[in-house]
């Protein structure tokens, strides 16, 4: 064959692959830097059949991630199905898939003769977030049930996690009530666990395993996207799967952690498995309605909007 014959032939492959790589869709999704998130798709594998191809850019915090996602600088973002009902009820059509049903623990000292929400009483408890925080809120709640007014019969200290992960360590506060990855760092240091986010909706009678975080991103962009997207979910639970089950996978994230020592690199991954989603229907779905119902009533309406009711549309079916 001659050469100018398959410098063509070349030429030609070489367009092609060009243009079916210029058909992928781009996700551009933003992510706190160092966050599970980034930690996932740090994992994620080159696949040649997938339909999408990621661009991601890196967020200070949610709020950054929220304002991005509403000015439409990135086309997803993680956060919670609260804060989607509320945009749906304002006519937005914003929609959320689970990415994790890991949440938030109630943490004291090993030797602390707090054992039970009950002991709480006269305490001084660390709060991660402010008022409207949804730990908050469901402890005040499952304290109801025993005829106890947290909010009246403790002494509360509100800050950022790392703020009270250091008022604990210095006994300023008796107990700490922190997102998952601060409570696990606590335990990995020898902190002891009294109850966390599925244990305190197991108390409230909601036995399913809702999601507290999913990815949130545009209805209408979604179905105009459907493959590429049902393909970055798959690949997201192939990569969560493989940081669960994979050692080799797992060390290779370690930097991302920011965590040196082996036990709490160790404790970071059990919690992070643990909020592998098993189940994802119906059943979860009304249990999130029935979450909302206590959450619009604790919050006097401030942290779910003025819907009596979780909206409609707001969780994803690619159906």
């Amino acid at each position: 064959m001659k050469l100018s014959t398959l410098l063509v032939i070349s030429l030609c492959l070489f367009a092609s692959y060009n243009s079916y790589a210029a058909e992928k869709t781009v996700i551009r999704i933003g992510v706190q830097a160092s966050g599970t998130v980034d930690w996932e798709l740090s994992a994620f594998q080159e696949n040649p059949q997938t339909d999408f191809q990621l661009e991601i850019q890196h967020l200070a915090n949610a709020e950054a991630g929220k304002i991005a996602l509403q000015s439409g600088a990135v086309d997803m973002i993680v956060s919670d199905w609260i804060w989607v009902s509320s945009l749906r009820a304002t006519g937005s059509d914003f929609t959320f898939y689970p990415y994790s049903d890991t949440s938030g623990a109630l943490v004291v000292a090993e030797n602390s003769p707090i054992h039970s929400i009950k002991d709480l009483n006269g305490k001084r408890l660390g709060i991660a977030g402010g008022e409207l925080d949804k730990n908050w809120l469901l402890l005040q709640a499952l304290a109801q049930q025993e005829q106890l007014d947290l909010n009246a019969s403790v002494e509360k200290v509100f800050g950022a996690p790392p703020l009270i992960n250091e008022q604990i360590k210095q006994n300023r506060v008796d107990a700490a009530l922190t997102y998952w990855h601060f409570a696990a760092r606590l335990e990995a240091q020898g902190y002891r666990q009294i109850i966390d986010g599925r244990g305190i909706l197991k108390g409230l009678g909601i036995q399913e395993a809702v999601p507290s975080l999913g990815y949130v991103f545009k209805e209408s962009w979604a179905n105009s996207h459907k493959q590429a997207l049902n393909d970055f979910f798959k690949a997201s639970k192939q990569a969560k799967n493989q940081l669960c089950t994979s050692d080799a996978a797992w060390q290779k994230i370690i930097p991302l952690t920011k965590v040196d020592d082996l036990p709490t690199q160790s404790k970071l991954r059990q919690r992070y498995c643990e909020g592998n989603i098993e189940h994802w229907g119906k059943q979860e779905q009304q249990a999130a309605g029935r979450i909302y119902a206590i959450l619009h009533t604790l919050s006097n309406k401030q942290l779910t909007g003025n819907a009596d009711a979780l909206q409609p549309g707001t969780f994803w079916s690619a159906e």
